[in-house]
């Protein structure tokens, strides 16, 4: 008579595999959370880079003293602007000497500091 072999995992095996699985997950959970709050905070900043731009742009052309961002986009100087943590940038207004662009409901609290 010959035994059959058992082929497959025993549940120590199988229970070490979990474990192993748990911690690799505990440790990235974290660094993705990192790395998706710098990336949204980077994209906040570009969006006030780009409105302070624009809005340079007009008040050169157009003299006037101060914009906001919702004239820029009617006026072409801008593309309406994606929120990337749910903040808003309608009520922004870009002055002739420069300023701080701060988006509301922001909840990163990145602000942009932008001179002429």
């Amino acid at each position: 008579m010959q035994k059959q072999s058992k082929k497959g995992f025993t549940l120590v095996e199988i229970m070490i595999v979990v474990v192993i699985i748990g911690l690799l997950a505990a440790m990235a959970v974290p660094a993705f959370q990192k790395v998706r709050t710098n990336s949204q905070e980077k994209a906040i900043q570009n969006n006030l880079r780009q409105i302070a731009h624009a809005g340079g742009q007009y008040l050169l052309e157009e003299g006037k003293a101060a914009v906001v961002v919702t004239d820029l986009i009617s006026e072409g100087y801008l593309n309406a602007i994606s929120s990337v943590a749910a903040e808003t940038y309608g009520n922004l207004s870009v002055g002739q000497n420069g300023g701080t662009l701060t988006p509301n409901n922001n909840p990163t609290g990145i602000t942009a500091v932008y001179t002429y």
